[in-house]
């Protein structure tokens, strides 16, 4: 037995001791695998999973760097059997490998001029076992000999999905198409890209395709114009809402040689393809007669680098759209990974492996993003609403509990002991924003703001005009805010940890003074909102923030 922060045990929960000396060093060592499950006060727990194992020997962790992180931090004997399954499990991936290859005259060449692209094992067994899968077997072509099968190009994002699924993830080796060349340079008189971005942009660069991790405020948008330039080739770029495809033309303007003539908006508004278009997901997965006609005109296109903004959000068809783009370069953008349906596989599957992850608290130590204060303030009904609450179906628990009247004081009382800050209020039901931007006597955006309304009083919140702003979901992702010091969140969707993280995102960008950022969560008691706030709250958590839990009494008392 040693005194290290650690408690594996052989379910593959790791416990660590949030108070011990050593707990962040610990937390850094199993970040690459490991996923926190839950956060409470002094004990977390952390799950090892497959799909974690080899994200992280997709990014160039081996089992012998795992086991040794484990083995360095634990406080006792690391059950063998454990170590035995997380050397077998990073094993498993890359055993088959997805790869280009001159057909032979006598092979019909199912890969067109470029080469056919077969799947190909170091282990017999395996794709015996695979050709055996009912949902793999039809991906697959001609049996070359025992350790290569021909694969179609138009089944190869299917089949990577599929290996997944039954536990032999491919390394697709396959590269790309070059699609058709753009010149993009960075434009660097000014400012040059920051170390970790550096290494961001090689590491998806040396993958080919994958999953850069980064937290909100670190300039991912960064990361792409340095991606762009590598590809130098066209670029589809694919965004949130409106408003974020106007900020990623703005800033590749600034910090690109593209002009405006090069770029075009594929939205609801406007409907340009240019050689980079920045285009919204809402718009690509509108339905017209059963058929996606605008992700279908788009996919035409000759594109040499596809770009997913907030990958963690990817839309179903969109999925479906990313399986037929295997062979162009694809690189996803978010501050985390995590996915309330579970579908990180997918991602990983078609986008790529995550290739660069940096720890916010690592960024934050660098001076690029803002230390952050992170308070839960909790209220308490009254009578009545207890009553309400308690009789009501189960469905409509979390909206009573959420809208209470109780917070609408708090949120007024923690804005007036902000007055020299800038403040977001930030929530989910439109009716309790109605009632605060009336209280507060604030701008109020929401679905229902137009886009030129919403980039005019965001510019105003921007440049001090405006203090105060209450936002609905819509300011979840891609808004940039720099001098948003406060963020107070009334309600969410449910316990969305990605939520969490893109609403302590809007306060993270570097104030001009160095100060710290507050993240105010005001939650109601003794209802499923305090549930759903510790669930919301676990991914901030695993990246070392601690939240403080004071009464709504007690947060404004004299010292």
């Amino acid at each position: 037995m040693t005194d290290g922060p650690l408690i594996v045990q052989s379910d593959k929960t790791l416990l660590l001791e949030v108070d011990h000396p050593r707990a962040g060093e610990a937390r850094r060592a199993i970040a690459p695998f490991a996923e926190l499950e839950r956060a409470p006060e002094h004990m977390h727990t952390y799950r090892v999973t497959p799909l974690g194992l080899w994200n992280a020997r997709a990014a160039g962790h081996d089992a012998e760097q795992v086991v040794d992180a484990l083995v360095t931090f634990s406080r006792y004997a690391v059950p063998h059997a454990l170590l035995v399954d997380i050397a077998d499990t990073m094993d498993r991936y890359g055993r088959l490998v997805l790869e280009k290859e001159d057909a032979s005259p006598d092979v019909p060449d199912a890969g067109g001029p470029a080469g056919r692209l077969v799947l190909r094992t170091t282990d017999r067994p395996v794709l015996e076992e695979i050709l055996r899968h009912r949902k793999v077997k039809p991906l697959l072509g001609e049996r070359l000999d025992d350790l290569r099968v021909v694969v179609h190009n138009s089944e190869r994002g299917h089949l990577k999905q599929e290996l997944l699924k039954v536990g032999w993830p491919a390394e697709d080796r396959a590269g790309y198409v070059d699609g058709e060349a753009h010149a993009i340079d960075l434009r660097t008189d000014d400012w040059s890209l920051r170390p970790y971005q550096e290494q961001a942009v090689e590491g998806f660069w040396h993958g080919g395709s994958g999953v850069v991790v980064l937290p909100c405020g670190a300039g991912k948008t960064l990361v792409g114009a340095g991606a762009m330039a590598r590809a130098r080739a066209t670029t589809l770029i694919l965004v949130t809402n409106t408003v974020s495809a106007r900020q990623w033309r703005d800033e590749l303007l600034r910090r690109t040689s593209l002009t405006e003539e090069e770029i075009g908006e594929y939205s609801g508004a406007r409907k340009e393809i240019r050689p980079v278009t920045i285009a919204t997901y809402q718009v690509l997965t509108t339905r017209r007669k059963g058929a996606y006609t605008h992700l279908d005109l788009l996919d035409a296109r000759d594109w040499g680098l596809v770009l997913y903004d907030e990958v963690h959000l990817l839309p179903a068809p969109i999925f479906r759209m990313t399986a037929d783009l295997q062979a162009r370069r694809r690189l996803g953008l978010t501050a985390t990974l995590v996915r309330e349906d579970g579908r990180e596989n997918d991602v990983f599957s078609l986008i790529g492996p995550k290739r660069f992850d940096a720890p916010w608290k690592d960024i934050e130590a660098q001076g690029y993003i803002a230390p952050a204060d992170c308070v839960e303030v909790r209220v308490t009904l009254g009578q009545a609403e207890r009553l309400t609450y308690a009789s009501a179906e189960a469905e409509d628990r979390y909206r009573l509990a959420s809208c209470s009247p109780a917070k609408d004081d708090v949120v007024e009382r923690i804005v007036a002991d902000h007055a020299g800050d800038q403040v977001l209020v930030i929530g989910q039901y439109l009716d309790q924003l109605d009632t605060l931007a009336e209280r507060l006597g604030a701008e109020l955006i929401t679905g229902e703001t137009p886009v030129r309304a919403r980039q005019r009083l965001f510019e105003a919140f921007r440049t001090g005009e405006l203090r105060v702003l209450v936002v609905s979901k819509v300011a979840n992702f891609s808004v940039d805010l720099p001098e948003a010091a406060v963020a107070i969140q009334v309600s969410g969707t449910f316990g969305s940890r990605q939520e969490e993280a893109q609403r302590l995102g809007r306060v993270l960008r570097p104030k001009a003074d160095g100060r710290t950022a507050h993240f105010y969560t005001v939650v109601a008691r003794d209802t499923v909102d305090a549930e759903f706030a510790a669930h919301r709250q676990r991914f901030l958590a695993e990246q070392g923030y601690a939240y403080r839990i004071v009464d709504a009494e007690d947060l404004f008392a004299a010292p």
